[in-house]
């Protein structure tokens, strides 16, 4: 698989019918290794490792509804009182973020209500702060160290 824009991580690597897969240290089995899921499994190692997110409150590839339909996030970091810090949109290196991507994990935000957005390919990352009162987001420069509060 291709080098990302995230640090070297080791990961549990098999090959299985003849597909290859990646040990997903949250859903704890291994999942067939797409050019997503090596994006999704580097963003889960980089809030552990870099960011301090307890892993025991990450969740990953989980189903909410959205306007009645249900869609899945790719990876969300709650705090302590169950409030949604962090929702994460990861796609394919080959993958433009682009505004649709933008526009597609705000609709997503709609029924998590999550503090900070992250959006990645897996070589660009954006991260968002949600300012709920003026209905604005403003982008950071990069993600803040894991808050609980």
């Amino acid at each position: 698989m291709q080098n990302l824009a995230f640090p070297s991580y080791n990961f549990r690597i098999k090959n299985s019918e003849n597909k290859m897969a990646i040990f997903d240290i949250i859903r704890k089995k291994f999942i067939v290794l797409t050019p997503e899921e090596w994006v999704r499994q580097h963003v889960i190692h980089f809030l552990i490792n870099e960011k301090q997110h307890p892993q025991s409150l990450i969740n990953v590839e989980k189903e909410l509804t959205v306007n009645g339909t249900k869609k899945r996030y790719d990876i969300v970091t709650y705090r302590p009182d169950g409030s949604i810090y962090l929702m994460v949109e990861c796609k394919a290196p080959k993958i433009k973020i682009t505004q649709q991507v933008f526009d597609q994990i705000a609709r997503y935000n709609l029924a998590l209500n999550s503090e900070l957005l992250m959006v990645t390919n897996g070589l660009e990352h954006y991260f968002c702060n949600i300012d709920y009162e003026t209905e604005g987001y403003f982008f950071l420069k990069e993600l803040p160290i894991y808050s609980a509060h």
